[in-house]
C-alpha cells in the first residue's frame, strides 16, 4: 500500500496546475495597485472628514479657518493672530486662570483658552477695551507679588514682564501689597520662589514624577492660596524634568539650581522682539 500511495501521490502532484512565473509577477502588481487604490480612497475619505470638521470664523476682521471645537487661542495662533495668555499651553486641559486671553466673542467677553471654536464666530481681540483690561490684569499681578525684574534670573524670558512692555505698563495704578512669601530652596534641583508665582497652574498640570504623581499643588484658599512642592517627589526629578519645570513657568517662580544668569542681556527671548512676534509673523 505504501508503494501505491507514493505513486498516487506523485501522480496527483503532477496533475496540479503550474502557474507561470510571469503570471505571478502580474498578480503581485495587480495586488499592489489594488492596495494603492484602497489607500487613495482612505485618504480621500479622511480629507473629506477633515474638511467637514473645518469651520470659518472672523477675528479682528480677518477671515480664518480652523478645526471645529478647537480652543480660540490655538485657532487664532494657527492663523497668525496673537492672543496673550499666561496660563495656557496647547495640548493641556485649559485652566482659565489668568484671563489675559479674554476676547469679545459675538459681543460677549469670554476666555479664549477655554472657549471652543464654532462656525461663524465673530471675535474681537486687539481692541482698546480689551488691551486696557489686559494691562490692568498685568498691573494687578505685579502688585500682588514681589517682582524685582533686574535681579530675576527670568528677566528677558519672563512672559509677565514681556506683557508689561507690550501693554506699555509704567507704574501700576494700584498700591503694592508686599506680601510675605516663603522661598523653598531645600530640594536638590529646584528653587520655588513664591514671591514671583502668578498661580497659572502650569506646573501643577504638567510636571509629574516618574509614577505620575503631581510634584506641585495648590494649598489654601483666597488670599492664602499658594503653590507647594512635594519635596520627596521633587528629589526624584531628572535634570531634564527640572529644566522643563523652569521653562514652562511664565515667570521666575521655578528655577533650576545651578542654571541662573547663564544668558547675557540682549540674547534672551524678549530682548529684541516683543512677546507674540513668533505668532504674528505667520501672517506677514
Amino acid at each position: 500500500m505504501g508503494l501505491f500511495s507514493n505513486l498516487f501521490g506523485k501522480k496527483m502532484k503532477s496533475l496540479e496546475p503550474q502557474v507561470p512565473q510571469a503570471d505571478k509577477v502580474v498578480e503581485a502588481k495587480v495586488q499592489e495597485k489594488v492596495s494603492e487604490v484602497k489607500q487613495e480612497v482612505k485618504n480621500d475619505i479622511q480629507k473629506e472628514t477633515n474638511m467637514s470638521n473645518k469651520v470659518k470664523f472672523v477675528i479682528d476682521g480677518k477671515e480664518c479657518t480652523a478645526e471645529k471645537g478647537q480652543y480660540i487661542v490655538d485657532a487664532a495662533a494657527e492663523n497668525g493672530v496673537y492672543i496673550p495668555t499666561l496660563c495656557h499651553m496647547k495640548g493641556l486641559i485649559p485652566a482659565g486662570s489668568c484671563r489675559i486671553c479674554t476676547c469679545k466673542v459675538n459681543g460677549r467677553n469670554m476666555a479664549a483658552c477655554t472657549t471652543p471654536l464654532e462656525d461663524g464666530m465673530k471675535i474681537e481681540n486687539n481692541i482698546p477695551e480689551l488691551n486696557e483690561l489686559r494691562k490692568t490684569i498685568v498691573e494687578v499681578l505685579f502688585v500682588e507679588g514681589n517682582h524685582f525684574c533686574p535681579a530675576c534670573e527670568k528677566s528677558g524670558n519672563c512672559e509677565l514682564q514681556a506683557l508689561g512692555y507690550r501693554y506699555l505698563m509704567m507704574v501700576p495704578r494700584f498700591p503694592y501689597t508686599f506680601p510675605k512669601k516663603e522661598v523653598v530652596a531645600d530640594t536638590p534641583k529646584i528653587y520655588l520662589d513664591r514671591n514671583r508665582c502668578i498661580m497659572c497652574k502650569k506646573c501643577v498640570r504638567l510636571i509629574k514624577s516618574n509614577d505620575g504623581k503631581n510634584v506641585f499643588a495648590f494649598h489654601g484658599r483666597g488670599a492664602h492660596l499658594q503653590i507647594n512642592i512635594d519635596r520627596k517627589l521633587a528629589a526624584t526629578l531628572s535634570d531634564a524634568k527640572a529644566q522643563e519645570a523652569m521653562d514652562i513657568c511664565p515667570v521666575g517662580a521655578i528655577l533650576r539650581k545651578e542654571k541662573g544668569f547663564d544668558e547675557a542681556i540682549g540674547t534672551r527671548k524678549y530682548d529684541k522682539l516683543p512677546i507674540g512676534s513668533d505668532i504674528e509673523k505667520i501672517s506677514n
